[in-house]
């Protein structure tokens, strides 16, 4: 099992995440995939699209053994959501 050492700081790991998102994968993602994971790799901004998590990685992992993997969710906020949610009443 290859243990991956961190290379970025928690706050830099989102900020990177979020704007290789924005700016380079959303675009080629959006339409046609909402709901499925992409896992993208920080350092190449190479990116796998799947409903599963694990596959996604997988496939990424596969092609650099080394990936810093950033997950997001298409057309979410979260890529999991905890909870329930409460029954509206009128």
């Amino acid at each position: 099992m290859v243990v991956r050492q961190p290379r970025y700081s928690k706050e830099e790991f989102a900020q990177r995440g979020d704007e290789i998102y924005e700016t380079q994968v959303r675009p080629q993602v959006e339409a046609g995939n909402h709901g499925k994971i992409v896992a993208i790799d920080l350092e190449t901004g190479d990116f796998e699209v799947d409903s599963s998590e694990i596959a996604a990685c997988d496939r990424l992992e596969a092609r650099h053994p080394d990936a810093q993997i950033w997950i997001v969710r298409i057309g979410s906020r979260y890529v999991r959501r905890f909870g329930g949610r409460g029954k509206r009443t009128a």
